[in-house]
């Protein structure tokens, strides 16, 4: 088989369930936002502040990890920058050959400068649009759904469910609670998630990453959640030896629980001690419903495309394997089966079959 390029792959439709907004600036927008607020970064230089996030984030620890937020946090703290972030958020994830992302964030943690949570909400949401248009005029078809995350640490989670389903039909897709796991267990959002469910609403939530299989557990039996964030530890219920599944793994696979998993975040969280050694490996040969995610692009340094080209080089995937993870992703999204459908059937599947002949 011959090796499939990161520029061959930057050109194929990709779909992106699990990327934080506040995780994703470029170092040039972050550096002359610092300047306009008086915040005070690490590095000034945004080639210097590039290398500086990858190498804090690279740590093995979570909490260490999600440390580097403050410094894009704190500058996304006016509805014009929100807008920006946005906009650029969209036309990156384009510019990659990103045609469908559920791009989320945290509307509470955008409030330091007096913004209200509906204000915050309605910049990022303009921002995607502007961006998806200005892809368009561009050549590059993109559609952003946006999920609305309350921080599981805090005790605004109805809040921001509230105002998830308050925006439904403005671009908000869905709800997810992220932060640390260990500690602070999706249980203690029950409130939010029935609230939702009553409003049949999608939810996600972060489990299964620096917390183990009871985190899962609690996310699908307790709280009802329609897809993991990240979920990789789901392969503690997988015998190594055997593949055999225990009754955990055995239900997320049956009930075709999707799995947002993320490589290189996975990696430098300590979730999985190497891309070669990831378990998506594992799952994808057991047929679990994997979808590929960059999690995080400023702190892992990474895009889509390069996401599937480190997937390429460790286990020799190619063109069908890529457009699996493709359309894997595009049944589990949050937007309607018939809209899902028309990008899987006019937008995916016809430019995978001149890839794959």
């Amino acid at each position: 088989m011959v090796a499939i390029s990161l520029d061959e792959i930057r050109r194929a439709p990709k779909a992106l369930l699990h990327d934080h907004l506040d995780g994703g600036l470029r170092p040039e927008t972050i550096a002359e936002l610092a300047a306009e607020v008086g915040h005070e970064l690490p590095e000034s230089d945004p080639a210097r502040l590039r290398t500086w996030f990858a190498a804090a984030a690279d740590s093995g620890s979570l909490e260490r990890y999600l440390e580097t937020f403050a410094h894009t946090v704190g500058v996304m703290q006016t509805a014009p920058a929100l807008h920006r972030v946005a906009e650029e958020c969209a036309l990156d994830l384009a510019t990659d050959g990103v045609v469908y992302a559920e791009v989320r964030f945290a509307p509470e943690q955008h409030t330091e400068r007096g913004l209200a949570l509906g204000e915050v909400v309605e910049a990022v949401l303009a921002g995607f649009r502007s961006g998806a248009a200005r892809a368009a005029e561009a050549g590059h078809q993109i559609r952003v759904g946006t999920l609305l995350t309350a921080m599981r640490h805090a005790a605004r989670s109805m809040e921001i469910a509230e105002l998830a389903v308050r925006y439904r039909d403005d671009g908000v897709v869905g709800f997810d609670i992220a932060g640390a796991e260990a500690g602070f267990p999706p249980t203690r959002h029950l409130d939010a998630f029935e609230y939702l469910q009553r409003e049949n609403f999608h939810f996600t939530i972060h489990a299964g990453e620096a917390f183990g299989l009871p985190s899962i557990w609690q996310a699908i039996q307790w709280c009802g959640a329609d897809r993991l964030g990240h979920g990789v530890r789901i392969v503690d219920d997988i015998a190594p030896a055997t593949g055999r599944l225990g009754r955990l793994a055995a239900y997320v696979r049956d009930k075709r629980i999707p799995l947002e998993l993320c490589p290189s975040s996975n990696v430098q969280t300590g979730a999985a001690s190497s891309i070669r050694e990831h378990p998506i490996g594992m799952l994808r040969d057991l047929r679990f419903r994997v979808t590929v995610n960059t999690d995080n692009r400023l702190m892992s340094n990474t895009s889509m495309s390069r996401e599937m080209a480190l997937l390429v080089d460790a286990f020799g995937y190619g063109w069908p394997e890529l457009q699996w993870f493709t359309i894997n992703a595009m049944k589990s999204a949050f937007i309607p089966f018939d809209e899902r459908l028309e990008i899987i059937n006019e937008v995916i599947k016809p430019a995978y079959a001149k890839l794959i002949g």
